[in-house]
C-alpha cells in the first residue's frame, strides 16, 4: 500500500480536485484505493455526493484517541474518510497529546492489506491536520496554481515539505502538478517555464476548464462519470497516468 497526500498550504490549488478525479480513475483501472478528506470543509466529501455526515464518520478520533479508522463509506468505486465542520476541533484536540501527529499513519498501518493506495486531501494549511497528513504519507502531490500565488507559495511549501520529513525522513516527493493553466496567458506560460526550472518532478500543466470542473463538483460526480471523454476527462486521465508512474503503481488500461 503507498500512501499518498495531496498538499498545498494555500487554497484553490486543485488539491481535492486531483484526490477525487484520480482517485477515481484509479480505482477504475483496478486499483483499491482509499481517499481521505482531512479538510474541515469538506469539499471531497461533498464533491463526492456525500452528505449527512457524522463526527465519528472521520478521522477526528483517530486525530486525538490515536482510535482505529471508522469505517470508509463506498461511492464512485472509492473508499473515503469522509469530513465536516467539526474536525476543525481536531487541531486543538491534537495538542499536547503525545504522537499524535503519527496517529493517522499508525491507523493506517492496519488496512494495507485492504488497499493498494490511500490518497490523503490536505486542507490549506500547515495546522495539525496537515502535518497528521503529511506524517502519513510516502509521497507528496503538490498542485501548484501557474499564478503569481503559485510561485509565492513555493518557499513556504519548502518550508513545510523540510517540517514534513523530520516527522518522516522517508517522505519523498511524488509529483508537482501545475495547475490552472491557460496557454494563452503570457503569464501562466511565464509561471510554468519558471516552474519548470526549480521543480522536479513536474508534471504537464493540467488546462484551466472551469465550466466542467464546477458542474462536476455541484453533480457530486468526478469528472469521468460526469462528462466521461470531454476534453477535461483527457485531462484527468493523463495526469493519472503521470500519478501512477510517479507512484510505482502497475494499472490496467
Amino acid at each position: 500500500m503507498i500512501t499518498a497526500t495531496v498538499f498545498n498550504h494555500a487554497g484553490g490549488a486543485g488539491k481535492t480536485s486531483i484526490v477525487r478525479d484520480v482517485g477515481y480513475e484509479l480505482a477504475r483501472q483496478g486499483q483499491r484505493v482509499l481517499v481521505v478528506d482531512l479538510d474541515p470543509q469538506a469539499n471531497l466529501t461533498a464533491w463526492l455526493g456525500v452528505v449527512d455526515v457524522q463526527m465519528e464518520q472521520t478521522v477526528y478520533q483517530v486525530a486525538t484517541e490515536g482510535a482505529e479508522l471508522p469505517e470508509p463509506v463506498a461511492v464512485h468505486g472509492l473508499h473515503l474518510i469522509p469530513s465536516q465542520v467539526d474536525l476543525a476541533l481536531a487541531e486543538t484536540g491534537m495538542l499536547g497529546v503525545p504522537g499524535s501527529q503519527l496517529f493517522l499513519q499508525q491507523a493506517l498501518r492496519t488496512v494495507q492489506d485492504r488497499y493498494d493506495l490511500v490518497l490523503v486531501d490536505s486542507p490549506p494549511s500547515v495546522g495539525q491536520l496537515a502535518i497528521l497528513g503529511a506524517a502519513a504519507a510516502d509521497r507528496l502531490i503538490v498542485p501548484v496554481p501557474t499564478r503569481t500565488k503559485g510561485l509565492n507559495a513555493l518557499p513556504g511549501l519548502q518550508k513545510a515539505t523540510n517540517l514534513y520529513r523530520r516527522l518522516r525522513p522517508e517522505l519523498a516527493m511524488g509529483l508537482y502538478v501545475p495547475t490552472m493553466y491557460d496557454a494563452r496567458r503570457t503569464h501562466d506560460r511565464e509561471v510554468l517555464a519558471l516552474l519548470r526550472q526549480h521543480l522536479s518532478p513536474l508534471a504537464e500543466p493540467v488546462p484551466e476548464r472551469a465550466a466542467v470542473w464546477l458542474d462536476s463538483t455541484m453533480a457530486g460526480e468526478p469528472v469521468g462519470v460526469y462528462k466521461a471523454g470531454s476534453p477535461a476527462h483527457q485531462d484527468v486521465l493523463r495526469l493519472t497516468d503521470e500519478v501512477a508512474r510517479s507512484l510505482g503503481l502497475k494499472v490496467n488500461a
